[in-house]
């Protein structure tokens, strides 16, 4: 019996290690999104619309392979 709330124990404490990790990355990427410039933000817009109406028009992807 004693064995068996020690596995549950430490399936516990996994789980929290779990979620405390998770949380971490979360905060980590929150701060990255976070610490661009409007102007910054509004360049990426930009760029990532010409490159999606590009697309638009040629009708497929543009491809780093050679034909």
């Amino acid at each position: 019996m004693r064995q068996r709330m020690q596995w549950w124990k430490w399936l516990g404490l996994a789980g929290l290690a779990g979620v405390a990790a998770t949380g971490v990355v979360v905060a980590r990427a929150e701060r990255r999104r976070r610490a661009y410039t409007p102007e910054e933000i509004r360049a990426r817009l930009r760029d990532r619309h010409a490159e999606a109406t590009a697309i638009g028009a040629v009708g497929t992807p543009p491809s780093d392979e050679p034909a």
